[in-house]
């Protein structure tokens, strides 16, 4: 459960009042088809592929920094996907208009220090330098739940920005789709009711290499 932080949480609470606490997911990323396909977009992207197996599809309202779609689980429990567009560095700023006290957030991101084909859950941590989860912690405690998509780590003499900022070759591209395919159906069996330990053994258990 979410216990906000941030001054402007209580001053904007009122634009996000629903009935009962909600699960909110985040997918991170930068906006833009330049940003498309790229190794930093890898949250967006899940994010993206987890409301179209709900038939669904992130949308913008007039001039809002995120894009978002609330799907609906076969037990009829609501949840919020949210795809911040204010830029990686600032994915945080989008919080105070999303998420209310009570609500249960987790976040999806890209990590190097994942190769290609895995993904990782995790119930809480650190923001291990990823800027999107730095500007995330600003605005929410630490406890919230993160799934981490993996694309790898730069080759030598490849900055970390020009690298994040890069797209797959094909094989690694094949590798990350499996992940985030698994991904998926493991967020639709935590959506479904499915205990958060369980599927967390799954997930960090699965090996998306080709052969």
């Amino acid at each position: 459960m979410i216990r906000l932080m941030h001054p402007l949480m209580q001053q904007q609470q009122h634009l996000q009042q629903t009935p009962d606490d909600m699960l909110v997911i985040f997918g991170l990323g930068n906006p833009g088809p330049d940003y498309d396909g790229t190794r930093h977009n890898a949250g967006v992207e899940t994010l993206e592929k987890l409301a179209a197996s709900y038939h669904a599809k992130l949308v913008r309202r007039c001039f809002s920094s995120y894009k978002t779609c609330v799907i609906t689980s076969e037990s009829g429990k609501k949840v919020r996907l949210v795809f911040p567009l204010t830029y990686m560095n600032e994915s945080g700023r989008v919080v105070p208009k999303t998420v209310k006290d009570g609500d249960e957030v987790l976040v999806i991101c890209d990590q190097m220090d994942l190769p290609p084909g895995r993904a990782r859950l995790r119930s809480s941590g650190s923001s291990a330098g990823h800027n999107g989860l730095k500007s995330m912690m600003a605005y929410l405690p630490g406890n919230f739940k993160r799934l981490y998509v993996g694309v790898g780590r730069p080759g030598d003499g490849i900055p970390v920005i020009e690298h994040v900022l890069s797209r797959y070759g094909d094989e690694d591209r094949k590798r990350v789709d499996a992940a985030q395919r698994e991904a998926v159906s493991t967020l639709r069996r935590y959506i479904e009711g499915e205990e958060f330990s369980r599927i967390e053994q799954a997930l960090n258990s699965f090996r998306g290499d080709i052969q």
